[in-house]
């Protein structure tokens, strides 16, 4: 069983902010994979379905993102997940809008939602980073993490979302790779040269001989006509 966590803020007015990607992403993965209704479990809610040939825990902690490891660490106790089974959605700052990447451990880098995690479980768990882009400053990133995606940005977030439900069997495989490739397929699609079917190469033939030009027959001659000619010649 694998469990995959999606960060983010509980709360209508936190709905479209850029700090709840994470939940976004989930919500994305449940609709377009059948999973079961969403339901109150684990300090958060819950969905559960299967992934290829894995089931899945989806769960979205609604204790804040502060405090997102309390709820983490309720739903892998009670199923028994180890670190290595657990993939957690979040906002990255140091990820430009739309770019996206898997890691396996290392440090939080100050996100308080893995900071919370990295306190009750410590560090040996998977993240899908989702990036956001940064503000520019680090005294403007409150503002901006808790600010809604601009109309601007679905223009990248759609196909992020969509791709990354595309090739959610593939993460849940460990097939870190694929799931990639899914995503790009989604957010920089093979571009059509727009070249319909070439049109045949033209050849030049070699143009016929012009006909040689006619001559008019000359008045035909008696014989004694004939024969005056020839003496005067």
């Amino acid at each position: 069983m694998k469990l995959f966590v999606g960060l983010g803020n509980p709360g209508a007015e936190y709905q479209g902010n850029r700090h709840n990607i994470g939940f976004m992403a989930l919500d994305r993965i449940a609709s377009d994979h059948g999973f079961g209704g969403w339901k109150k479990d684990f300090h958060g809610r819950i969905s559960e379905g299967r992934l290829g040939g894995d089931k899945v825990v989806l769960l979205k902690p609604e204790t804040f993102m502060n405090a997102s490891g309390r709820a983490v660490q309720a739903a892998m106790t009670f199923h028994k997940i180890a670190p290595a089974d657990l993939m957690v959605f979040h906002d990255e700052l140091d990820l430009g809008p739309g770019k996206i990447r898997v890691k396996m451990g290392g440090g939080h880098a100050g996100h308080n939602g893995l900071r919370s995690i990295h306190a009750v479980i410590g560090e040996a768990y998977g993240r899908v980073r989702l990036g956001i882009g940064h503000p520019g400053h680090k005294d403007l990133v409150a503002g901006y993490v808790l600010h809604d995606f601009a109309k601007a940005d679905r223009d990248w977030l759609e196909p992020l979302l969509q791709g990354i439900a595309d090739g959610a069997p593939d993460l849940a495989a460990g097939e870190d790779a694929r799931f990639l490739n899914a995503v790009s397929l989604r957010v920089n699609p093979p571009r059509n040269s727009g070249k319909g079917p070439q049109a045949p190469e033209k050849v030049d033939m070699p143009k016929p001989p012009k006909p040689a030009p006619e001559v008019a027959p000359g008045p035909t001659l008696s014989p004694l006509e004939r024969l005056m000619q020839k003496f005067k010649g």
